[in-house]
């Protein structure tokens, strides 16, 4: 009987491809760089391979650990590995960081290969992308890998409408599509949150309109309000009502308006603080935007059942 465990320690790899992407907006990415890990053994016909998607704030890194960092779990780490859900003594598992991103693969912080730009950084000059994008971008790299049909391809939320269309258009190279906690479209209330904290970010005044790396500025402060949007979204009333209510963080009340006084302001600016640290301020427009477009009923005059009809 298998023992769950861990996959171990893993090293990301990478695949380039000099041919250009097109993309949904008519624009197309050229020369760009794919970051990946993998876990797990494909087999001898290659139909054991599950693609898993990530999130809007993660990458490829979905399970194990990096040499010498004990505490660099993947995000699905207690999901993937031996004797798991996603059992990779069964299944040969596969991350894929997509393009736009700020974790390794061709994004906003990477060189702009455009003899124009002068070797600078795209910043807010990289392209718009789609999940439609991506989805195109991740059936590059199996094709490279030899992988014709998935097993299945899984993901939550932002990533939960990748595995979605997969299904969409692409439902002869996959057998099993589990999309978690996601949706087919954002609501005009999500939208309405993602565009407040798009504006939080450009207008901060280290943004230098999306250049920040050239004035050597990291607009912090916006990404700090953005993330903390986003996080009132992730709960539901009921949700941060039983997880922090009206619980103050000190036991008197402290009579400030700039002081935390409750346990929630402190878990927002804790998430929003952390997460300003290791995210790109242009990653983040690219993939609320990307958010807000997907909407693939939207050409069956919103019609569910005609969407997924094939």
């Amino acid at each position: 009987m298998t023992t769950m465990g861990s996959v171990g320690d893993v090293s990301p790899q990478s695949m380039h491809f000099a041919e250009p992407l097109p993309l949904a907006s008519g624009a197309q990415l050229r020369d760009y760089t794919l970051v990946y890990e993998t876990y797990g053994t494909l087999n001898a016909t290659r139909s054991n391979a599950v693609l898993v998607c990530h999130a809007l704030n993660a990458s490829h890194h979905v399970a194990g650990t990096y040499a010498g960092k004990p505490k660099s779990e993947g995000w699905w780490d207690n999901l993937v590995g031996p004797g798991k859900p996603l059992d990779t003594d069964r299944f040969f598992v596969i991350g894929v960081n997509n393009p736009g991103s700020c974790f390794g693969s061709t994004g906003p912080t990477s060189i702009n290969p455009d003899p124009a730009a002068g070797g600078r950084t795209y910043g807010s000059d990289f392209p718009v992308v789609t999940v439609e994008d991506w989805v195109d971008a991740q059936a590059r790299l199996l094709d490279r890998l030899g992988i014709g049909t998935l097993a299945a391809v899984m993901g939550g939320s932002l990533g939960g409408m990748q595995a979605l269309d997969w299904s969409l258009r692409l439902p002869e190279r996959l057998r099993q599509c589990i999309a978690v906690a996601t949706a087919p479209n954002l609501s005009a209330q999500n939208i309405a949150f993602n565009e407040v904290a798009r504006r939080a970010i450009v207008t901060d005044p280290d943004f230098h309109g999306g250049h920040y790396a050239e004035h050597g500025t990291l607009p912090r402060r916006g990404l700090r309000v953005a993330r903390m949007i986003g996080h009132i979204t992730y709960l539901s009333d009921d949700a941060m009502e039983a997880k922090f209510g009206r619980e103050l963080q000190k036991a008197v009340i402290g009579y400030s308006t700039q002081d935390v006084e409750f346990q929630i302001e402190a878990y927002l600016r804790h998430q929003g603080d952390k997460f300003s640290e290791y995210f790109d301020a242009n990653t983040y427009l690219l993939i609320t935007r990307a958010l807000d477009y997907f909407d693939p009923a939207r050409a069956f005059g919103g019609d569910l059942c005609a969407t997924f009809a094939a």
